[in-house]
């Protein structure tokens, strides 16, 4: 494992953004972190930015399970993911130094795809149609056949992603420390050929999905997976699980998953 102290920063190169985190790099030097250019080479993955960002710097560097994430947003921002803002940074380093410190660990999903490729997603997956016209597919759980959708796709959460794209569509927000995901609809079609559940539905760690797209000339879906949309051609069936990884981050002192939900949400 790399040292304890070695810091990576993950951020949107920007002139702008760089002279203002030399105050935060020097600040980490002087805490006795060593910055380093590699995120292979850090204990610590620190994301500059928002939630976004913070997404993006957990897949670039691999869903590491041997380091801690952890994200900073701009002063007087929120983030759901980023417990962290510009103001307290000083804080933060404090706390890995000379605190215990409390970790919060989220779960991760894990996709298969037509039985070779295997990604994962800290937020969510989403297919969706990518022509004019409804997306079939048929929904297994545990290899039984649950219901044949067909609209405009469908959302498959995390329980840190139900406050996204699933929230958006009317999806329950989940409690990361129930081990589970959900199932969102979007745009659903239902008369008298076509019926689905036509809510949500949470499983729990240990069912498996499987979403078998009908291949009826809507074979080339978008598939999304947290915030980045991947262009994998003739989508036959995808099958997804709760993964036995976990991404561990720093967690701030009261300042709980609820607490960033009420002061992001209400």
């Amino acid at each position: 494992m790399p040292n304890r102290n070695n810091i990576y920063f993950y951020y949107k190169k920007d002139d702008e953004l760089e002279n203002k985190l030399q105050t935060l790099f020097s600040l980490a030097e002087e805490n006795n972190f060593n910055i380093v250019d590699n995120a292979k080479d850090a204990s610590i993955i620190v994301s500059i930015g928002g939630d976004g960002t913070f997404l993006q710097a957990v897949r670039k560097t691999g869903f590491r399970q041997d380091c801690l994430y952890t994200g900073i947003t701009s002063s007087g921002e929120s983030g759901l993911y980023c417990d962290f803002n510009m103001d307290n940074f000083s804080e933060m380093l404090d706390t890995i130094q000379h605190a215990e410190m409390e970790v919060r660990r989220f779960p991760v999903i894990k996709v298969d795809i037509n039985g070779e490729s295997s990604f994962y997603c800290l937020n969510e997956l989403s297919v969706r149609s990518t022509i004019i016209t409804t997306i079939a597919i048929n929904v297994g759980i545990d290899d039984n056949h649950f219901e044949t959708f067909r609209g405009d796709g469908l959302i498959v959460a995390t329980p840190t992603g139900s406050t996204g794209y699933n929230k958006s569509t009317h999806g329950a927000v989940i409690d990361p420390l129930l081990p589970s995901f959900q199932v969102s609809e979007l745009a659903s079609l239902n008369n008298n050929r076509y019926r689905t559940l036509g809510s949500s539905f949470v499983l729990s760690k240990d069912r498996k999905l499987t979403l078998e797209v009908i291949q009826d000339g809507n074979d080339y879906p978008i598939i999304g997976m947290d915030n980045e949309a991947f262009s994998i051609q003739n989508i036959k069936d995808m099958t997804v699980t709760l993964s036995d990884k976990v991404i561990k981050t720093l967690k701030l002192k009261n300042n709980s998953y609820w607490d960033r939900v009420k002061r992001t949400f209400l």
